[in-house]
């Protein structure tokens, strides 16, 4: 295949993403989401490490279920301020060098965590940790996104999202072997694995061409561009794209989330990610320490019980991926939220006394809830234009921190004052709201150019 060259295409916003458009997935791009995807695998693996140590740690640290709580929210209120510095690094100096950022600092404080000596000093620590865990994702989505075109773009994109699924399932399997036979600083130790991304990142992508566009640097964006089009093979037929004019973007303004085109969209989204990231992550971080204290299983057997409950969330990751393009994105959003909250009920209504009961509903749920945990990713840098996309995606995932670091304080206060099944019965209602949300206030975004969604 021949590259355009200056002579038979004008280096404008408009054609340039218009040859982005028409470009198939090629190596390039495989080699974009193996990058910047185990960056994101170390990501999720921060994430569970704790949820994964705390069983211990409730036992040495005589921790209650309130200090559990704060514990575990803790570090959610640093991802929270992490999404939106990052977000607006993202936006103003480029989606590469936020990521390598937050990258380095996530595996920085990952350490700080492996030599924590006591409860408060975890607690400083994973706060810390926490802003890195909370900038690296969304921007990674950004990115991700941005180098996709419409056609199968939900496909595209999930397929590397899957890997933070991926990270949450191997914590849990690491973390059964590795907590009782070497100590629960050993989850932290290998969170640390990514200082060495923090480099790789920097010398082996290159900036999101669509934000060099936005930004008027069109001469750089063509050569991430012809570096794309070099792995198309010769025989492979390019596609056509309809792109509407662009040009140089004006300046981020956040407020503009709330004007007459954004305002809705902003507000559908924020509910959706508080009402799935209250259930999954209130799930995946309380359970393992709900067999140990409620139903007195020893460490291995809660922590074999928490890795089903991931094992069957990456499931439904993979399911997601392969069905998103062809089920919409609002479909899957609010039929999955339904579907998740049918097993938390039944847990209600039977009472949530049955250990091996509330490991497979709770699983059954998490196979659906945990898919839109992805899908959220998808969806949201999708309803923002290359000026918005990361900022407007880092806010709406504090809403996802929000929602995490509420829940765990919440069921920490229940479990003291009510039974089991009430907390599931809480997290049926949080879902069910947001499924009927997004069948109500989100549009569909399915097959349509990033630049037609949002001029």
């Amino acid at each position: 295949m021949t590259s355009p060259t200056r002579s038979d295409a004008a280096l404008s916003a408009q054609t340039l993403i218009a040859r982005l458009e028409r470009l198939p997935v090629t190596s390039w791009h495989v080699r974009a989401r193996i990058i910047v995807g185990t960056a994101t695998f170390f990501d999720a693996f921060d994430v569970l490490a704790l949820a994964v140590v705390l069983p211990v740690l409730v036992g040495r640290w005589h921790l209650s279920a309130q200090n559990t709580g704060l514990l575990i929210s803790t570090g959610f209120a640093g991802q929270l301020a992490g999404a939106l510095l990052f977000g607006w690094i993202a936006e103003r100096f480029g989606r590469l060098r936020a990521m390598i950022s937050s990258v380095a600092l996530l595996a920085f404080m990952s350490l700080a965590c492996a030599a924590a000596w006591n409860y408060s000093s975890l607690i400083m620590f994973r706060a810390i940790q926490g802003v890195g865990i909370g900038g690296e994702v969304p921007v990674a989505a950004t990115y991700i996104n941005e180098l996709s075109k419409a056609h199968r773009r939900g496909r595209f994109f999930l397929l590397y999202e899957i890997v933070f699924g991926l990270g949450l399932t191997s914590a849990g399997l690491v973390g059964y072997w590795a907590v009782p036979r070497i100590g629960w600083q050993s989850m932290f130790l290998l969170g640390a694995v990514p200082a060495w991304l923090a480099l790789a990142l920097r010398w082996l992508l290159p900036e999101s061409p669509r934000w060099l566009a936005s930004h008027g640097r069109l001469e750089e964006a063509d050569r991430v561009i012809r570096k794309m089009e070099a792995h198309v093979p010769h025989t492979t037929p390019l596609g056509t794209a309809a792109i509407p004019p662009t040009g140089e973007e004006p300046a981020t303004r956040w407020m503009e989330l709330f004007n007459s085109r954004y305002r809705r969209r902003t507000l559908t989204v924020w509910t959706i990610w508080f009402c799935c990231y209250f259930v999954t992550y209130g799930l995946i971080t309380w359970l393992p320490t709900i067999y140990r204290t409620v139903f007195h299983v020893d460490v291995a057997t809660a922590l074999r019980f928490g890795l089903a409950t991931n094992a069957a969330g990456l499931a439904g990751d993979l399911v997601a991926a392969l069905s998103i393009d062809r089920t919409g994105r609002r479909a899957w959003l609010g039929l999955a939220s339904g579907a998740g909250a049918v097993p938390l009920a039944a847990l209600w209504m039977l009472g949530a006394t049955d250990l091996r009961l509330v490991v497979l509903c709770a699983s059954l749920s998490y196979l659906f809830v945990g898919s839109n945990s992805l899908v959220c990713y998808l969806y949201t840098p999708e309803i923002y234009p290359t000026r918005l996309r990361a900022l407007g995606t880092a806010i709406a995932t504090a809403w996802l921190r929000a929602g995490s670091a509420v829940g765990p304080v919440i069921v920490g206060f229940m479990l003291t004052r009510y039974p089991l099944r009430a907390v599931f019965l809480m997290f049926a209602l949080v879902s069910v709201v947001g499924g009927m949300v997004a069948l109500r206030f989100a549009f569909e975004t399915r097959e349509r150019v990033l630049e037609e969604i949002s001029p």
